[in-house]
């Protein structure tokens, strides 16, 4: 099933796509999921089976095209071209992050989307950003990790790289997201991204809570058995179970 998608135009070259009920409906729970480009998030299968599986529900689901996937561009390169452009000095993630807040406060200013019910996550390289974007924005009191890169060292891309990018880990943000509601699903011979990293970034936020006496911190790790290249797939059980979390969690 494709979902029917919609471009909104958030300033000049920066367009936020959003599928789920219809926008003259008032602001809505909102879940940002980043995968691939905007519109394939949001329509190509398996990626999009968040997407799927919430189709239904009173939750609007938008996204953004992610750096390295822009028109044309492979998506299985995406990766190389981060890599590149670190190496040159340049700040891709950054970027995108500026662009991501923007789009948010678009979406609330235009009430399409509830300031007080916002999650989210992505799929792997979506799943990085996504914890950065919730790092910075403390409207996203949900965030969801699918198989999520942690560490970009831990990516044969990286290798080559004189500096490690250390400042960029997920692992960094763990003070900042101690007060939120996540949640991850890695497999458990994740060769890709590495199983440990994604396991120690959970542990990491649990820390961090910890230090703030914070006395149940609200985040889960789920390890499952691996499937795909790399182990580094993610089954349609697992995608619902992210879903009907986010369902959950939005629709209070």
């Amino acid at each position: 099933m494709k979902s029917k998608i919609a471009s909104l135009a958030v300033s000049p070259g920066l367009s936020l796509y959003h599928a789920g009920p219809p926008l003259d409906l008032g602001p809505l729970p909102s879940f940002f999921y980043f995968s691939l480009s905007g519109p394939d998030s949001l329509t190509l299968d398996p990626f999009n089976q968040p997407v799927q599986f919430l189709h239904g529900k009173m939750i609007r689901v938008f996204s953004l095209t992610l750096p390295g996937h822009e028109a044309g561009l492979p998506p299985e390169g995406a990766m190389q071209i981060w890599a590149d452009d670190l190496a040159r000095g340049l700040d891709p993630i950054g970027v995108f992050l500026g662009v991501a807040l923007q789009a948010v406060d678009f979406a609330v200013s235009e009430r399409f989307a509830d300031p007080q019910r916002l999650a989210v996550g992505g799929l792997s390289r979506g799943g990085f950003l996504a914890a950065h974007v919730a790092a910075k924005d403390p409207r996203f009191r949900f965030l969801l990790g699918f198989a999520p890169l942690t560490r970009l060292s831990a990516l044969k891309e990286f290798s080559s790289l004189n500096d490690p990018l250390h400042h960029l880990d997920a692992h960094r943000l763990a003070p900042d997201l101690a007060e939120r509601h996540s949640r991850f699903y890695i497999g458990n011979l994740d060769s890709r991204v590495g199983t440990r990293n994604c396991f120690d970034f959970a542990i990491a936020i649990a820390d961090a809570a910890h230090a703030k006496k914070i006395r149940s911190p609200q985040v889960e790790c789920f390890i499952s058995p691996s499937i795909g290249r790399d182990g580094h797939g993610t089954s349609p059980e697992i995608f619902r179970q992210g879903a009907d979390w986010i369902a959950g969690s939005l629709l209070i």
